[in-house]
Formats: structure tokens, sequence, C-alpha cells
């Protein structure tokens, strides 16, 4: 599975803004303001040879008292759970205490760590990571973290020095079958995760005990059903905090990270008597980012009266209403009501989401759909969307050509999105689409008419134009 890789360092020093240009987003909060981080932020890492998951924490080597005291203990567990860290440091500011008290730190945790000197545009680089040789890790790595400079040839060599899968990484522990369906479990602390994977198996294969964080690690549960051989992978939904009494355990979201990344579809369990929670959609998000496919299990459904069932309902059309395309089921676990229908639900997703989609039947669906209700006009001209062609499986990737596509609303990119999703009944999937504008063969070639000739077949062609509209409205 994917390797975890943190980012720890004094307040303001960048990790933040590092954090957003290795996952090609803007989840981390930026601003010259120290200590605006406070808690582990996930994301998944897009610049490098391979995908990873980068953990961003709050600022350390500050005073730990009050809220920073909870900041260091966040950073700490990013630190234990990664498979290496990148300590960032600030150019401008040169070497501090702080930084030698993390560097110490850091080198008695065995992990491999990374000294990330950001900030070095407007500054003399080379004089620059020459003062941080003094902390000792290693060949200091010069960047510019807010416009990406440098960071590609970091995640390279950071990524090219841990082990892939299969050599000494975060693997499967058994031998899978290449055909088999990868079924990932994932969900918050105590929902009933392991309960339904010993429903779904028919026998007591994982541990099961009502209380969270039972499951500690992600378990891989090879198995066949009707001919067809399937793999579960039960996550660990809280993780233990470390050097510390048993009596609070947290959330885990490397391992439902790493499980999304690892499966082909992921089996989302929600607790019907706590409702839909932001952890929830937060998960929700991470699968449509993903690309994975995706079934919705309201589990503990039983027992609920009619009111209480109106009430999930009710949630999960306003906090997951943007879940259109998955297919949601009400189950019980704990009696197996409702869990003989998941088989079929994962069954069509997988099938949707590995689809061959022929390119005569995508052009016939874009021509229908384009002659049903016409591209808008942008700047006066119509968008003419000319064909589409299928560019990827897992999730589905249609791509479409045409003129000024950059420009096209996203009102009518989801209505094209809709109508693909239902005449090729791709339902389970995120579905995604891409636009692409032909290059002009006469943008480069000098205008055979002068300024005057121009501006008269400019006159002539907004007078046919007007006189078109006339005959329309008549």
């Amino acid at each position: 599975m994917d390797p975890v890789i943190a980012l720890v360092g004094r307040p303001n020093v960048g990790k933040s803004t590092l954090f957003n240009y290795l996952t090609r987003t803007r989840d981390a909060l930026v601003a010259d303001y120290p200590g605006l981080t406070r808690d582990r932020q996930y994301g998944i890492g897009r610049v490098g040879p391979r995908p990873y998951i980068v953990v961003d924490t709050g600022g350390m080597g500050e005073d730990e008292e009050g809220v920073h005291r909870g900041m260091h203990e966040q950073a700490r567990l990013a630190v234990e759970e990664a498979d290496a860290v990148l300590l960032v440091v600030d150019a401008r500011s040169g070497v501090t205490v702080a930084d030698q008290a993390l560097a110490e730190a850091l080198r008695r945790t065995g992990k491999p760590v990374w000294l990330v000197v950001n900030k070095t545009d407007g500054v003399d680089e080379r004089l620059a990571l020459t003062d941080f040789h003094a902390l000792g890790i290693g060949t200091p790595q010069g960047v510019a973290a807010v416009h990406g400079r440098g960071v590609p040839a970091l995640m390279e060599a950071v990524l090219a020095g841990l082990p892939e899968v299969g050599e000494g990484g975060a693997a499967s522990p058994v031998a899978e079958d290449p055909a088999a369906v990868r079924v990932a479990v994932v969900g918050r602390p105590n929902v009933g995760k392991s309960t339904l994977i010993n429903r779904m198996l028919g026998e007591e294969r994982v541990l099961v005990f009502d209380r969270p964080g039972t499951t500690r690690d992600s378990i891989f549960i090879p198995f066949e059903r009707d001919g067809r051989p399937y793999t579960l992978i039960d996550t660990a939904g809280v993780r233990r905090r470390a050097r510390v009494r048993e009596t609070v355990e947290k959330f885990s979201v490397v391992k439902s990270l790493q499980a999304i990344e690892a499966a082909h579809v992921v089996l989302l369990v929600v607790d019907a008597r706590e409702g839909v929670s932001e952890q929830d959609a937060h998960l929700v998000g991470h699968v449509i980012e993903a690309g994975r496919a995706l079934v919705l299990a309201v589990n503990k459904w039983d027992g609920l009266d009619a009111d209480q069932k109106r009430a999930v309902r009710r949630s999960l059309d306003i906090k997951l209403g943007f879940l259109d395309f998955a297919r949601v089921h009400f189950i019980s676990a704990l009696h197996g009501t409702g869990v003989g229908l998941l088989y079929k639900a994962i069954g069509r997703a997988h099938a949707a989401a590995t689809a061959t989609l022929e390119t005569a039947r995508l052009n016939q669906i874009l021509q229908d759909a384009t002659a049903a209700h016409q591209a808008p006009l942008v700047r006066g001209r119509r968008v003419k969307l000319r064909y589409a062609h299928q560019g990827g499986r897992n999730p589905p990737v249609i791509v479409i050509h045409g003129n000024q596509t950059a420009r096209l609303p996203e009102a009518y990119r989801r209505y094209l999105m809709n109508t693909f999703r239902r005449e090729l009944d791709l339902w389970g999937t995120p579905l995604r689409l891409e636009f692409r504008t032909g290059e002009n063969p006469y943008a480069d070639r000098p205008n055979p008419l002068s300024p005057r000739q121009q501006a008269r077949r400019r006159r002539l062609m907004a007078h046919v134009k007007k006189q078109k509209s006339k005959r329309r409205r008549r």
C-alpha cells in the first residue's frame, strides 16, 4: 500500500504550503501566521513517481503549554505512523534552537528523515543550505513550496528510498488471486465493520468487541462466493495513542486511506443510530478523489422506529446529497438483514468502474445529448463538442473533444455527466469527463485581409446574424 510521509517543523515554516502543493489541493489553510495548523491533515500525494499519503502537522518546537501540547502530540503521532519524515525549516530564519531540538528528536525515532529547506526564493540558496548542514540530517534539500520549485526532485529522491510494495512495504500478507475484487470496508469506530465482514464470510474471522479500537491494523481476507474471488479488507477504525493509557483511541485516517487506494470497491459503513457524521463525509470525499467505486451500507437499521428512519434518510440527503452515483443499502450486520444484497451492489459497482466503453456508443450519446440541449454560446460563439472516446478505467474516464471546451459552464458539464451515466448504466462509480480543445490550424497564419476589409467583414457577419435572429423570432 502507499507509504506515509509526515511533514514536521516549527510554526510558519511552510508545511501547509508544501502539503497543498504535494496534494494539488487547497485543503490546508495557509496564512502568514504561526500556529494555524493544529490537527493532522491527510491527503493523497500527487507529486512524484508514485502515490503516497502525506500528513500535515502543527508547528513543533514551541512551549508545550495549553493548545501547543495537543499540537505536539498530534505531530508525534504523525511521525510514529509515517514511513518517512520531512523536517521543514525556514531558509530565511536560519538554524534555530527549535530546529536543533527537532532534528535531535527525529534522529532518535530511527525513521528516514529528510531536511527540507523551504523559502529559498530570494536568498542565496547555497549559503542557506550550508548553514543547515549543522543539523546533521543528511544533505539539505532546497525548495520553494509556494512555487513548487525543487519539490518534484525532492519527492523523487524521498520515494526512491522507500520500499515498493512486495519489497518490504505494507502489502497484503496473503497470496491474492489477481482476478479478485478487493473490497475495503471502512467507516468510523464501532459502526460494525468487523461484524459485517464476519456476516459476509459466514464465520468469526475477525475479532468483534463492543468497544472502539478492537481492530488494530488492516486485515486482508481472500475468499470466494458463487465462484467469484474476493478480498475483503477490514480496516482499523481507530488508532492507539503512542505511550498513552488505553482509555483514549483516535480515528485512523491513514489506514482508511491506504485501504481505499488498495481497493477496487469501497464499502462505507455508517451507523444508523448516530447518523452521518463529518468524518463519514470526509471519507466519501477521499473515495471520490481516489476514483474508487462505492457502496454505502447504513448499519444497525433494525430496531429503529419510523421517525428515526425518516431522520436518517433526511440526514443522508442533506449531508451526502452529492453522492448521487452510489447505491444506499440499509442493513443489520448483526442479524444479517440486507447483507446478501451487498454482493450484487459490489459486483455492479466494480463492473461499472472497469467497463469498456465503445467509441461509437459514446459518440451517439454525445450527439443525442447536444441535439436535445445545445451547448451554450461563449463570447458569441457556440461551443461545439465533436467526438468522444474512453480515456481510462477505474474510474471510467470519457474524453470529449471540441472547441472552447475550457469555457464550458459547469452546469452543462454536469448535464453531460448525468446523461452518460444514465445511458451507460455507470452506477456505483465516479465518472470523470475530460474536455480537450483542438488546435486551430489557422491560428499562426497571417490574415490576408487588410484592417479595413476585416472591419467590413465583421459588420457584414453581425448583420447576417441579426437577420437570422429576426427570422427565427417570426
